[in-house]
């Protein structure tokens, strides 16, 4: 990138930003799903909210899923399954690569695909890798894995963390990247005001598909509780762990609606974690807090960076007797829970968490890293320059 063209985002022109996604979430796809409500979740009409960059002095353009023939998707499968993540669909994105200012990611598959891309081909564009699972099975990567991965980090010009936990190992095993926390945020707009609920029996939601969601331990407590009525919203929970309890019931939310609806029945949200860096379950806490409902939460991934145990009550990972403790004081106090949750729901919006906040951060971000790499380049320029006349 010339050093011309950085002087003019830092004027009028707009910022060119490319959002690489996933595959699956291709942006029309999204769009016609958030339209008709099958697009489960607080969301915006563009993926994560990223589009809000656009009233912020960018021009905002997303990656596109392919048409795609059997043998191209066996191809591209194999590849993903062998590298670990979608070179082919970055591929193909290539053009709007080299034609961007600055491109964004959502998690390291993307961005380690990006960066391959951008190593083969010469891309200077900038990038910005959010890392979300990667540090927490680095040490399960086999050594091929971790030198490829570690050469195609080095490519990428910023690293975001949702979760400081998550930053301070990569820290120790990237001491002189540009490291950065970014706190994840939802669409904050719109906030249900919390209220006391004496529900009986005691109505339990979770929510959730992460890879790290503890549905034993929360499914152990409610077992043999006849006062308390779980409903997991999730595809993740094994049948044969649900198998024959009465008070628990799990199916999928297929509507937004339907998440709405049970947020409204609900007591208390608990989003029960095993030990992870990255902020397992933070999308479904905020989703609970402005839906005004009391939430219980696993104390691990750094989720102290967005909400204290003044506004959520956390319990250690995996500890059953913790975890009916904290539910009981809910059941118990309601007046108290809800206080804690009208807390919670004050940390959301305007300069606190939520999507604005999140995309503010990416552009300042964006135009931090282009404004160095403008100057670096006005002062390599002056270097050369001394070195001719001399």
């Amino acid at each position: 990138m010339s050093v011309s063209h950085v002087d003019l985002q830092t004027s009028n022109t707009k910022l060119r930003v490319f959002i690489h996604l996933a595959e699956n979430k291709d942006a029309g796809r999204w769009k016609a799903g958030f339209a008709d409500g099958s697009l489960v979740g607080i969301n915006d009409d563009t993926p994560y909210g990223y589009g809000r960059a656009n009233a912020l002095g960018c021009t905002v353009s997303f990656s596109k899923a392919h048409r795609e023939t059997l043998a191209g998707k066996m191809l591209r499968y194999g590849l993903r399954l062998l590298l670990g993540f979608d070179f082919v669909h970055a591929w193909r994105q290539r053009h709007e690569f080299e034609n961007a200012d600055v491109i964004w990611t959502h998690t390291e598959s993307q961005y380690l695909a990006v960066a391959a891309v951008a190593r083969l081909r010469g891309i200077r564009t900038k990038i910005i890798g959010q890392t979300v699972w990667l540090f927490d099975s680095w040490n399960m990567l086999s050594a091929p894995k971790r030198y490829l991965y570690s050469f195609l980090i080095k490519r990428v010009d910023v690293l975001t963390f949702l979760s400081p936990a998550n930053m301070q190992v990569a820290n120790t095993l990237f001491p002189d990247s540009d490291l950065r926390l970014v706190s994840f945020g939802i669409p904050a707009e719109t906030t249900v005001a919390p209220k006391v609920r004496h529900q009986k029996p005691m109505k339990i939601l979770a929510i959730g598909n992460d890879r790290h969601r503890d549905w034993r331990t929360l499914v152990d407590v409610v077992r043999g509780q006849p006062d308390f009525a779980l409903t997991i919203l999730s595809g993740t929970v094994p049948r044969r762990l649900v198998a024959g309890i009465p008070n628990v019931e799990v199916r999928l939310a297929k509507s937004t609606r339907e998440l709405t609806d049970g947020f409204d029945a609900a007591s208390v949200v608990c989003v029960p974690l095993q030990e992870n860096l990255h902020a397992s379950g933070i999308t479904a806490i905020e989703e609970a807090v402005l839906a005004g409902v009391p939430v219980i939460a696993s104390d691990t991934g750094g989720l102290r960076h967005y909400f204290s145990d003044k506004e959520i009550i956390y319990v250690s990972p995996g500890d059953r007797s913790a975890l009916l403790e904290a539910l009981l004081h809910v059941r118990d106090c309601p007046e108290e829970a809800c206080k804690m949750a009208v807390r919670a729901q004050g940390r959301m919006g305007p300069g606190g968490l939520g999507a604005d906040e999140y995309i503010h951060n990416h552009v300042r971000i964006s135009h931090d890293i282009l404004r160095e790499g403008a100057e670096l380049q006005t002062a390599t320029a002056a270097v050369q320059t001394v070195k001719t006349l001399a």
